[in-house]
């Protein structure tokens, strides 16, 4: 069974880094899509960063693209979102998630989730 958890979420000040971390558990090998969500109080969940298994592939949604970075480490089982020069807007609940359907131009979609960890960025 599939088991994904989040951690590194916490309170930073406005142009700060965090890096948060997403050990996924029950992954089998083939093609499957990981990534980034995050859900702002009041607003929808939106993908954040994705990436495909067989080929690193990746996508970023405009308001973080040159800011963030997804890596993963596949020895560890581990997802990574590495967040630099955040911004308040940034501030979210963040959800680490796996799907096993192709990643488009337009991101990902997510059939299975986290808890979520919470970056919050105020001064």
């Amino acid at each position: 069974q599939l088991h994904l958890a989040e951690s590194g979420g916490e309170l930073v000040q406005p142009g700060a880094s965090l890096r948060l971390s997403c050990v996924i558990s029950g992954l089998t090998p083939g093609y499957y899509v990981t990534g980034w969500f995050r859900q702002a109080p009041g607003q929808e969940r939106e993908a954040v960063s994705c990436i495909v298994s067989h080929d690193n592939k990746t996508y970023y949604h405009p308001s973080v693209k040159g800011r963030f970075t997804i890596s993963r480490d596949i020895a560890k089982n581990t997802l990574y979102l590495q967040m630099n020069s955040l911004k308040p807007e940034d501030t979210a609940l963040y959800f680490c998630t796996m799907t096993p359907q192709p990643m488009s131009p337009r991101g990902c979609g997510a059939d299975y989730w986290g808890q979520g960890t919470l970056v919050t960025v105020s001064p």
